[in-house]
């Protein structure tokens, strides 16, 4: 195929609000250095962390809940996820699906015409095992909110489906996260684990793969969003407010708690977890600022992990679970690129169940 000169993207000017989000008709198509691979972008997942990026949100100044606006103060050297500055422009846009169109030196031409999903995390060659020398897909290196991207070839994942290319972007960010997550936490068959905001992209993700690991699984959600949560699998429903649920458990015996939440509720979360239960975190769209009464934690035995950098082995084993028809996608909503702005405000409204896609 002929390779354009200039493409069609969503490219991010700056930290702040939705305006930073600048729509260019004619940006450069990237071309593929050593190592890397050329891919046409059929679909782009959202997520939390594209947003959190954008705002500033990872900045220590800032202490309230992801809103997907500006925030009044955002520190210059700790807005990114990573702790470290973001350089502008990017193009964000972490959950590509799409197709190999052409590789850079060193790259087997072999790969031309695959369909892949991305490892959004990327390693340093040098040293891949250390999770102080990674980077994300879309932060540190511009990402899929375009036509074209480009990716290290480790970083496209080969994948064998029916599922659409907008199913398939649903996939790297929520269900990685959440894999790791379960992962970190040591979940099996002999687990309870409840799962705050299973609405998500991300919780619906963990009661997917949690009850693939044959743990019992008690979901969150507003009531209004029960069965489509409980249709992912989920062994009990209870609300989305957290002031009656140590009531609302009865007699069940909580080992995991598997939140991406955080905010007011957080209290009460880590007050269900019996003796020795581990409670899992990787992400606080509710607040990051919680409160904590320490004797909780000792005198409870309990086990704290959080989880952002996935190990190497999550995304195959995700893919393989994916080319199996194991776990099944939810996806909400499919806008066009251009209309990025309506996608992340219909994401940030948490109406929705799953998650959201853009295609160029």
């Amino acid at each position: 195929m002929t390779i354009p000169d200039t493409m069609k993207a969503m490219v991010t000017m700056g930290h702040g609000d939705f305006d930073k989000l600048v729509w260019h008709e004619e940006w450069p198509v990237p071309s593929p250095a050593a190592g890397d691979v050329l891919v046409r972008v059929g679909a782009c997942g959202l997520n939390n962390t594209d947003i959190n990026t954008r705002t500033g949100w990872y900045s220590k100044t800032v202490s309230e809940a992801t809103t997907g606006g500006a925030y009044d103060e955002v520190g210059s050297d700790d807005p990114s996820w990573g702790g470290a500055a973001v350089t502008f422009p990017r193009i964000q846009g972490a959950d590509v699906c799409g197709e190999i169109v052409a590789v850079g030196d060193g790259v087997d031409p072999a790969r031309i015409g695959a369909r892949v999903i991305t490892d959004n995390w990327l390693r340093d060659p040098a040293a891949p095992l250390d999770k102080n020398r990674t980077g994300y897909y879309g932060s540190e290196r511009d990402g899929g909110f375009a036509e074209y991207t480009t990716m290290p070839t480790q970083n496209a994942l080969a994948v064998s489906s029916e599922l659409s290319d907008a199913e398939l972007a649903t996939f790297s960010c929520s269900y990685s996260t959440a894999e790791g997550m379960l992962t970190r936490a040591g979940v099996t068959e002999s687990d309870t684990v409840l799962v705050p905001g299973a609405s998500g992209g991300v919780g619906g993700a963990v009661v997917q793969l949690a009850k693939l690991r044959g743990a019992r699984v008690i979901a969150m959600a507003s009531e209004v969003k029960h069965a489509d949560v409980a249709a992912l699998g989920a062994d009990r429903m209870l609300p989305r407010d957290a002031s009656t649920l140590k009531t609302d458990l009865a007699d069940e015996t909580v080992t995991v708690v598997a939140d991406i939440v955080g905010g007011a509720i957080w209290p009460a979360l880590i007050d269900v977890l019996t003796r020795g239960g581990r409670y899992t975190c990787s992400g606080a769209i509710a607040g990051p600022m919680v409160e904590f009464d320490l004797r909780t934690f000792y005198l409870r035995d309990l086990t704290f992990t959080g989880s952002t950098v996935i190990d190497r082995e999550v995304m195959p084993r995700l893919v393989s679970y994916i080319e199996a028809g194991k776990v099944k996608p939810v996806l909400a909503a499919r806008y066009p690129l251009s209309a990025l702005h309506d996608a992340q405000r219909a994401f940030i409204s948490k109406t929705h169940t799953g998650n959201i896609v853009v295609c160029p």
